[in-house]
């Protein structure tokens, strides 16, 4: 993506409207509520998916696992292409074939889970995974097009705020109200995933009908490279420029802990602890309803301090305080207690709102390589993708080789202390704030 597609017919400071100064891009705000509405659609089973699996196939929770690593795998292969179609034919006609595709698969996916067979839920879970980032990350591209860099911290920011809202938050809320609607138990389940059809849908003819920004229906790549070399320029930027590998890697760290504890917690919070499904569920909706409180202001905190810095201190050192709280505090309360609940809710809470500190790596990858954004956004979507596939990967490797949730969870931490090193490297030229030398330069190399 070329510097000038980044900037065209973007409002110059004098114009800007309210929404855009708090950081949400006038042109593209409907995709905003449609990817809220669509990722709740998404989010219904993330808490209760293992367990239904588990149950459905007769199947052990490790061999699941390894269905729910295969789907992740699909998200990374779609967050990639998320971005890389995005460059080629424009985020608009990304948007469209994510939402095909999984709303054509869930169906499929439903059907299968009533066969029993489990070739045919594993095949048809893992390519309903191409869908949520087709259409989620490919409206992301769009969000960076239609931003001015000084603004781009906080613009992601929002876009967290729409994404983690219904990938688990109202999407476990959603589950907390359908499961009983349907019966209860295994087949209020089942209805609940049957009925998530219906915000994925309203949440694509909102962002379809409502954004009109012509600069999402055209291409952004610049106009002489080829199909093959817009496909592949995210892989090869990546192979030259090792800041555009550190950020890639730091921002598959980033939610990978998130992801692995959907499969380790259901059954440690609503079994050995006591606490039931219900209450599984209602801490993932207060859990990543903080997230959702703080994207923004995260995104505006790396705006005013520094991206870099932001990422760094909140993100990757405070999630990995959080997440050793969010393990070892119900572990510490009484078994079932009321008063326990809320205080393992809490150190969860603490978790998700540091987990926002990595917002501003949205921002800082574009900006490593500001002669090739859009390859540098297609790498940014893969990372972010690719984290529930090492989530889920960590946790089936830790089950493999006999660890606990403890041991898993100290997996994570290694992983964010690896984050740290690598994130004090990823220095670039932030608007506002005292260049960084030849920054950017090295990292277009």
């Amino acid at each position: 993506m070329s510097e000038t597609t980044t900037r065209d017919d973007a409002p110059s400071p004098a114009t800007e409207s309210r929404l855009e100064r708090m950081g949400i891009p006038r042109s593209v705000a409907w995709g905003y509520l449609g990817v809220l509405l669509f990722m709740t659609g998404v989010g219904v089973d993330s808490n209760f998916i293992t367990p239904h699996l588990v149950e459905a196939l007769g199947s052990p929770e490790a061999t699941v696992a390894t269905i729910i690593t295969a789907y992740s795998l699909t998200v990374l292969v779609g967050s990639y292409l998320s971005g890389a179609l995005a460059d080629l034919l424009g985020p608009r006609k990304v948007m469209l074939l994510g939402f095909g595709v999984w709303v054509v698969f869930q169906a499929l996916f439903l059907v299968a889970l009533d066969s029993g067979s489990f070739w045919a839920v594993a095949l048809t879970y893992a390519i309903r995974g191409f869908g949520y980032p087709l259409f989620a990350f490919g409206f992301l591209v769009w969000v960076n097009v239609a931003t001015r860099p000084e603004r781009n911290g906080s613009a992601v920011g929002w876009f967290y705020v729409a994404f983690t809202g219904g990938l688990p938050t109202l999407g476990s809320l959603f589950a907390i109200g359908a499961i009983p609607t349907f019966g209860g138990g295994f087949a209020g389940e089942a209805g609940a995933m049957w009925v998530s059809l219906l915000p994925v849908t309203l949440g694509f003819l909102v962002a379809w009908f409502g954004v009109r920004d012509p600069r999402g229906s055209r291409r952004i790549a610049p106009a002489g490279d080829s199909a093959s070399t817009v496909m592949l320029s995210g892989l090869s930027l990546t192979v030259r420029s090792p800041k555009v590998l550190m950020g890639f890697l730091v921002r598959l760290i980033n939610t990978a802990p998130q992801y692995g504890m959907f499969i380790v917690l259901p059954a440690v919070i609503a079994d050995e602890r006591g606490w039931g499904q219900a209450r599984w569920l209602t801490m993932t909706v207060l859990v990543y309803a903080t997230n959702i409180l703080v994207n923004a202001l995260f995104g505006w905190i790396g705006d005013r301090i520094g991206w870099q810095r932001t990422v760094k201190w909140f993100g990757v050192f405070g999630s990995s305080l959080g997440l050793l709280a969010w393990w070892y505090v119900p572990q510490l309360v009484p078994y079932g207690s009321d008063w326990g609940f809320w205080v393992a809710t809490a150190a969860g809470c603490v978790f998700g709102c540091l987990l926002a500190g990595f917002v501003p790596m949205g921002a800082i990858m574009p900006a490593l390589a500001p002669e090739r954004k859009g390859a540098a956004m297609a790498m940014y979507t893969t990372a972010a993708g690719g984290a529930a596939f090492l989530g889920s990967a960590v946790v089936a490797l830790g089950f493999a080789v006999g660890f606990g949730g403890q041991g898993i969870v100290w997996m994570f931490v290694a992983l964010y202390a690896a984050a740290f090193v690598m994130v004090g490297r990823l220095t670039v030229d932030q608007p506002g704030h005292a260049p960084a030398p030849r920054a950017a330069a090295v990292a277009a190399r």
